[in-house]
């Protein structure tokens, strides 16, 4: 199948294809996708890389028994394994490579998000190959995205890329497992990610990986919603690089809505992670779908602990399905004696008129679900 042309794509590779024994890196799988980089920058496509395998490539360098492996231990692999990681990457080009560490934290912060982005761009412009991993050695969990799949779907919209790649070790997406199911078929295009998508989903069987099917069409729709074609191809075959080069698709595609969403909404229904909810009535259910922001008034009861800049679910009280998503100028704490009071009684019981609005509707979005 013939693929769309691209300018801009991003890259993602695993741990199984960086350190495919769990003992520090290899070139095994590496070489055919750095010559892939390789010609793709002598033709003038743009390659960001987003690498997984600090952990497994620091493995050699931290004794430890057992499966598994507690959070420090592996922050300090990940610590000493992404220098080799670098080092390996480095290796295979005769241009410049740039080490790009995020957490979580500095994507749904809007100010950040743009730095990185703009961090991006200008490496890209000066011929340099910007190499992302998630900084595993400083994240918390609150902080974490917490696989690379969807970090590289998230890339994928900061520096607005045509293309997805997304490496696994098996040729695509199938209507079973084919390492169950021999005469499994493998699906070529996803028009639509749907439920019965999601359902063939697998989990992941790498001790070191943090990635499975599940995770991949989870990216793969963070990046379709933004207009971002996206593919889940064999990164262990060496032909699967062969044929992107030459125009064909040797996995899935998963392809890109025709309109996708503008930067703020995708930002806000994709990157950033709910914190807590906020319950509403039937009216203030229709007129959040109709566009309009959420008041204090309109609010019967909240959920979680959250603090004032956060992002937090909308759900209607009568069906708890989750309407909207927004950032709320309020805290948990705050709302707990707000909600349900119009600016007269709030002026009245705290002798100051605070902002009723609780979400603007410029920093709110409606959820599909809804």
């Amino acid at each position: 199948m013939q693929m769309p042309t691209w300018r801009r794509a991003v890259l993602k590779v695993g741990s199984a294809l960086i350190a495919p024994d769990a003992q520090g890196t290899s070139s095994k799988y590496l070489l055919a996708i750095a010559r892939f980089i390789i010609e793709c920058h002598e033709r003038g496509q743009e390659i960001v890389l987003v690498s997984s395998g600090s952990a497994a490539a620091g493995r050699k360098h931290i004794e430890y028994d057992g499966d598994s492996l507690p959070v420090t231990v592996k922050k300090a692999m990940a610590a000493v394994g992404q220098n080799d990681m670098m080092a390996n990457w480095s290796r295979f080009f005769d241009f410049p490579c740039a080490q790009v560490l995020m957490t979580h934290g500095d994507l749904r912060n809007r100010k950040r998000y743009i730095s990185v982005r703009d961090t991006i761009y200008t490496l890209l412009e000066h011929d340099v190959l910007p190499i992302v991993n998630e900084n595993d050695a400083l994240a918390t969990d609150e902080l974490k995205v917490g696989d690379n799949d969807n970090l590289a779907a998230m890339v994928a919209t900061v520096v607005h890329a045509d293309a997805l790649f997304i490496c696994s070790d098996i040729d695509g997406l199938y209507d079973a497992d084919p390492r169950v199911k021999p005469d499994a078929e493998k699906i070529e295009v996803v028009e639509d990610i749907t439920p019965e998508i999601f359902a063939l989903a697998g989990g992941t069987t790498n001790a070191i990986a943090t990635g499975g099917m599940r995770t991949k069409i989870e990216a793969a729709e963070k990046a379709t919603s933004h207009g971002i074609d996206t593919y889940i191809v064999n990164g262990r075959k060496g032909e699967t690089f062969e044929q992107l080069l030459q125009g064909f698709n040797p996995g899935t595609l998963f392809k890109g809505k025709p309109e996708p969403m503008n930067n703020k909404t995708h930002w806000l229904r994709h990157t950033l992670i709910s914190k807590g909810e906020v319950f509403v009535d039937q009216d203030a259910a229709h007129a959040i779908r109709e566009g309009d922001g959420l008041s204090t008034l309109e609010i019967v009861d909240i959920a979680g602990d959250f603090n004032r800049g956060d992002a937090v679910l909308i759900r209607s009280q009568e069906t708890h399905d989750a309407i909207g998503k927004g950032i709320s100028q309020y805290s948990s704490h705050e709302l707990l004696h707000l909600k349900g009071q119009d600016a007269s009684l709030i002026a009245e019981q705290f002798g100051y008129t605070p902002k009723t609005q609780v979400i603007e509707s410029q920093d709110l979005t409606t959820l599909e679900d809804a």
